[in-house]
Formats: structure tokens, sequence, C-alpha cells
């Protein structure tokens, strides 16, 4: 079964302007086929564009995580997550 993840983060104010958002979510090495970015600043403007995308690509379980940017230079998850479907 394919696994898709989508990465919730939170607030926009934390970010530096030379911050790279995709490079940051790598960075946590979620276990995943698919991970979908959802931010104020870059990737999809909400939670279900980032399910209806990873749904047609074929996934069959996704879950939503949360995150946080700390110290201006990188994302934590939060621990927070929500099974969408499967």
């Amino acid at each position: 079964m394919k696994t898709g993840a989508i990465v919730y983060v939170l607030g926009k104010e934390n970010q530096n302007e030379n911050f790279d958002l995709e490079e940051a979510v790598r960075s946590l090495n979620i276990k995943a086929d698919r991970v979908e970015i959802v931010s104020s600043t870059s990737g999809h403007f909400d939670v279900m564009d980032a399910w209806w995308l990873l749904t047609t690509k074929g996934m069959k379980k996704i879950v939503c995580m949360l995150a946080e940017v700390v110290n201006h230079s990188k994302i934590e998850l939060t621990g927070r997550e929500l099974r969408l479907c499967g």
C-alpha cells in the first residue's frame, strides 16, 4: 500500500527569507512514498488540495502531520498526526 504524508507547517512569521522549506521537510526523513507541504508561503494552499493530489497519485494511506519552524532555520514535527484515509 502506497503511503502519502502531508506536512502542515504552522505560522509564517518564523521563517527567514532564504529558508528552504522543501529542504527542511526532506531533512525530517518522513517514511512515505510521497510527501506534500501545506504552508502559507509555499507548497499547497490547504490540506484538501494536498490530499487530492496524493489520492490521484495512488496513495492509499494518507497522514497529515503538523510541523513548526524552529529558530528560523529548521522544521520540527509537533507529534500531532491525523490519519486522513487508509
